[in-house]
């Protein structure tokens, strides 16, 4: 068999203080992997270290690590993909431990659950964040992970290839989950340490502004992979509203076989106008959906994955 292909992306923005010591420890992890950094505009000696401690580096000049792993994803192949931060909040010692399982159970991703090294590793309201939206997450999609979040992951060539990167940032992990969760992927996770960052280095995530985008990316993803729930409940809602302004109405008119509440009446008419259409919707989205479904599990069917014995 050919040797296995390797490759390690570490998505970087202005990580000098660590990435030298990431990138000789992936190294010696797994030493028969390349290590491709690829640098989001940073401002620091990122590059040049990146380059001293012998990693591949490349570039992509459109902000926001959405975009960055779109291009490692397109430029890239390989049998398996490890990607993790360069901050060294990782441990990295686990990616061996990661590619190993996913090459013997012939998984297309496993991720990295990050038990915090410390009170101080998980920015204050970070856990509670990261619980709720994988509990929201997962009560939609299916209960098969339990830290949605993490940015350390194993990935299959067909996984990545058969992935449609349509986030800019940091919502890309949310992504990743319902991609796999959606097409029924095998998939694991794996205990690892979460590590508390190195004095002066600066964490890239806003915690309110960021959350909101995964929030916002989570309604979207409902809205386009559910769109049977997310049509359907919406219509409900509008009549439940509207039944209840036009019931008044209606009581109104029979009784006297007058409509004094005119305005009422047309709310009431509106609203259960916008329960017909959001009915509608949803079949018609249900059938759009089914269709990239398929041309997305035809995609994931076109590779063919690397299993050990």
């Amino acid at each position: 068999m050919m040797p296995l292909r390797i490759a390690v992306l570490i998505p970087c923005y202005n990580e000098e203080l660590s990435i030298t010591q990431v990138i000789r420890d992936f190294m010696a992890e797994l030493p028969d992997a390349t290590i491709y950094v690829y640098d989001n505009n940073s401002s620091d000696r990122t590059v040049a270290r990146a380059r001293e401690a012998g990693a591949t580096v490349r570039f992509e000049t459109i902000q926001g690590k959405g975009h960055v792993v779109r291009r490692m994803f397109s430029d890239i192949k390989a049998d398996y993909y490890v990607l993790a931060d360069g901050d060294g909040t990782y441990e990295v010692a686990a990616a061996s431990r990661m590619v190993n399982r996913a090459l013997s159970e012939g998984l297309d991703m496993v991720n990295a659950v990050r038990v915090a090294d410390g009170a101080a590793a998980y920015r204050r309201g970070h856990v509670l964040g990261n619980r709720l939206l994988t509990g929201l997450v997962m009560s939609i999609f299916g209960r098969r992970m339990t830290d949605m979040l993490s940015g350390y992951r194993v990935f299959s060539e067909r996984f990545v290839k058969s992935f449609p990167v349509m986030s800019s940032g940091f919502e890309i992990e949310t992504e990743f989950s319902v991609h796999a969760l959606e097409l029924d992927m095998p998939i694991a996770e794996e205990p690892t340490r979460y590590i508390e960052r190195q004095q002066g280095s600066i964490s890239k995530l806003n915690t309110y502004q960021d959350g909101l985008r995964i929030l916002f990316t989570i309604f979207t993803l409902v809205q386009r992979e559910k769109p049977i729930l997310f049509y359907f409940l919406s219509g409900a809602i509008f009549f439940v509203i509207g039944l209840a302004t036009g019931i008044p109405v209606i009581m109104d008119y029979t009784r006297t076989g007058l409509v004094p509440r005119l305005p009422s009446a047309v709310l009431a008419t509106g609203l259960m106008l916008l329960c017909a259409v959001c009915l509608q919707c949803g079949i018609i989205m249900n059938g759009i959906r089914h269709g990239r479904q398929e041309m997305k599990r035809l995609a994931y069917l076109s590779h063919t994955i690397r299993i050990g014995q």
